[in-house]
């Protein structure tokens, strides 16, 4: 079975995709992570990509909390992160299906990518996250 069109994200709580589920408007992934920027060294974000309904991607909203290895401030990026989905409205926690998508900023892959290929068969991965997904496409990721 190939990639499907929108690939689903499964919500789980107190895990990577706790801040994932629908708005008013569509559908939003939000997270902190961190990322090695080619030649410029490591950086922590805090980001929410938009999609329609759909599963198509909108945009994306990214905030730099801090170019160092290890993220000191946690608290801070969780402020920084609930600032960013204050902007939403109606927001529920849960489940989405989107569609592959790709944004850079900083030097960094935000993206849903494609990345099928003849030893791990059909498989799409989230950027920067690691998250892997594949059959049976139920939302679950590997990382």
């Amino acid at each position: 079975m190939p990639v499907p069109r929108r690939i689903p994200i499964a919500w789980e709580a107190e895990h990577r995709t706790q801040t994932i589920g629908r708005y008013a408007d569509g559908q939003f992934y939000a997270a902190v992570h961190g990322s090695y920027r080619p030649g410029a060294g490591p950086a922590w974000y805090a980001y929410v990509h938009l999609f329609d309904a759909d599963g198509r991607y909108r945009e994306t909203r990214v905030r730099l909390l801090a170019r160092t290895a290890v993220l000191a401030d946690s608290d801070g990026a969780e402020r920084v992160l609930a600032g960013l989905l204050a902007g939403l409205h109606r927001i529920r926690f849960g489940n989405i299906a989107v569609r592959p998508f790709r944004f850079e900023h900083d030097g960094v892959l935000f993206a849903l990518v494609d990345e099928s290929d003849e030893r791990r068969g059909p498989w799409a991965e989230l950027y920067p996250d690691r998250l892997g997904f594949t059959e049976p496409w139920n939302g679950t990721y590997t990382t």
